[in-house]
Parts: structure tokens; C-alpha cells; sequence
């Protein structure tokens, strides 16, 4: 397929290479250049604007936030603005789900179609093709962007025709990622201050209750202290966690564990590691119980 990307940040540039293998042509566009002229000799071609990237048989957005979306979607020389009748923007980010609802209906007004496709996974696994895509929107929009969802990794779930629901799922999914985060850094804490080798007992956990990549993952790089470079950094698990609240209170439904992590974010910035990984909770963890930095933190 012909394809337009907005965004080529950590996760943009891994698609775009996993697009690239799988045959489809891409036209990128990103507002600092020198990450799209990384990309020229893999075979991307450049785009001036956003609206340059739309010309394709889709246009898909990878970018940090709603307001970034905003920009590149409803600005000038913007996407809704260039493409045609009939044409499709995917929304790969996590952005809020009013900003969905809004996407979607703008793009109906212009007789375009909206598929909200976030997708779950880290830098790594951006550029493996093995991310997990979560799908919404028109039926026939998503079965012609199923080739590019089979190029950026195995697993595609589809949650209906409301874009948005896609987005209720990619947050879900992150409030919990984050659950996580705050869960092993307590744990972790508590076991390295009464005397229990923290790698030891991340082993034993990870190969018995809790046999799951996420744990593996994330309880690794807390064990070693390896919060730099971030391949989620602070400030977007901090943003996601605010989405998630927004979301929920617009359905009633609390979430007091949600609000208890946004605290621990901001407490994370507020300590200096706003370039850090998400998971540098177990910094702030360790710091709070009076402990040494873990093995390579700091370094």
C-alpha cells in the first residue's frame, strides 16, 4: 500500500521501518527533520507538511499527544484539510477519547473515514513488527488497513465500529501497565530493605505467579535500575494516567488507584526524571524506603 505517517518518534521510526519491510511505500512527515532524514536511506520519502503525506490509500498518525494530534490534524496544511473524499486517517497514538469521538466526527463531516488503531508495545518491538494493535471504526476502513496492522506485528483486536472504544481499551491496558509499575516498585523496595535479593525474587516470581512479559519486562529494568534511555518516558505515563481519570470520571466510575499513580509521576518529575523510563518508579520507591540506588541507577 501507499501509505503517509505523521510522527516519527520512538515508535513512529520502528513502524515506518516495519512498513517499509513488509513492501508498503512510505511518505513521512515529522516536525523535527533530522529524524525523518534517518530514515531517507531505509526508503521513506519525505513530506514537507502533514497534508503532504496524505495522497496515499491511508494517512496514519503516531504522535506524543492530543495536542500534537490537534496540530498536525486540524492545523494548517493539516490532514482533514488534504485528504480527499473518501480518504483514511488511522490514529495509531493513545490520545483521549473525547479527542477520538471528535476525530471521528470531523472526518465524517468531511466525508472521510477514522480508524482509531492504538497499539501496545515498546520502541523494540515497534521496529520487530511485534506490536499488539487495538482497532475501531468503520468495518471495511479497518479490513483496508489490515495489511498495515499484519505489518506491525501478530495480534489485531478488533472492538467495534466507535473508533473511540479503541482508545477506552488502549487505556485500559496502560492504567494497568502503570498498576504494575507501582506494584513491583513497592514490592521490590520492600524486599531489597528486609534483606531479600530483589533478582532473586523477581525470578522466582516471574517463572510462577506472575509468568508475563510485563512483569519480566518492567521487573527487570527495576531490579538493574535501568531507567535511561527511556523507551516510555515519565511525562507520557504521567499524560496517559490524566487520560484515563478524564475518561473515567466522564463515565462515573472512580478509580482511586489511578489517582494514586498520577501522584507518583508527578513525584518522579518533580525528583528530575522527566527523561527517565515510566518504570523509574522503582527509583522513587527505593528512595522513599531510604535505599542505596540498585545496581546500574544513576550510571
Amino acid at each position: 500500500m501507499e501509505v503517509g505517517l505523521v510522527g516519527l518518534g520512538n515508535m513512529g521510526s520502528g513502524i515506518a521501518k516495519s512498513l517499509l519491510r513488509a513492501g508498503h511505500r512510505v511518505t513521512a512527515y515529522n516536525r523535527t527533520r533530522s529524524h525523518l532524514d534517518a530514515l531517507v536511506s531505509d526508503g521513506v520519502k519525505p513530506a514537507a507538511t502533514p497534508a503532504d503525506a496524505c495522497h496515499g490509500d491511508a494517512v496514519l498518525t503516531m504522535v506524543a499527544d492530543d495536542s500534537a494530534v490537534e496540530a498536525v490534524v486540524f492545523g494548517s496544511s493539516g490532514v482533514l484539510s488534504a485528504l480527499p473524499k473518501g480518504g483514511l486517517h488511522v490514529s495509531l497514538g493513545t490520545i483521549s477519547v473525547s479527542l477520538s469521538d471528535r476525530l471521528a466526527a470531523a472526518h465524517s463531516n468531511a466525508g472521510q473515514q477514522f480508524v482509531a488503531a492504538p497499539v501496545f508495545g515498546r520502541p523494540d518491538a515497534a521496529e520487530a513488527a511485534k506490536l499488539a494493535v487495538v482497532a475501531a471504526g468503520p468495518s471495511a476502513a479497518i479490513e483496508r488497513c489490515r495489511p498495515l496492522f499484519e505489518a506491525m506485528g501478530p495480534k489485531l483486536l478488533v472492538v467495534g465500529e466507535k473508533p473511540s472504544l479503541a482508545n477506552v481499551v488502549k487505556l485500559t491496558g496502560n492504567f494497568l501497565i502503570a498498576s504494575v509499575l507501582e506494584s513491583l516498585s513497592e514490592a521490590i523496595a520492600f524486599a531489597r530493605k528486609s534483606g531479600v535479593d530483589p533478582t532473586v525474587l523477581l525470578d522466582f516470581l516471574t517463572s510462577t505467579l506472575f509468568n508475563a512479559p510485563v512483569y519480566k519486562t518492567y521487573g527487570g529494568l527495576i531490579v538493574e535500575g535501568k531507567y535511561e534511555p527511556a523507551g516510555f518516558a515519565v511525562p507520557l505515563g504521567l499524560k496517559d494516567v490524566r487520560l484515563v481519570l478524564q475518561a473515567a470520571e466522564a463515565q462515573s466510575v472512580p478509580m482511586p488507584l489511578a489517582s494514586v499513580i498520577r501522584d507518583r509521576f508527578i513525584t518522579a518529575i518533580a525528583r528530575g526524571n522527566q527523561h527517565s523510563d515510566w518504570s523509574v518508579l522503582g527509583r522513587i520507591a527505593a528512595e522513599d524506603a531510604g535505599l542505596p540506588a540498585a545496581k546500574t541507577d544513576g550510571a
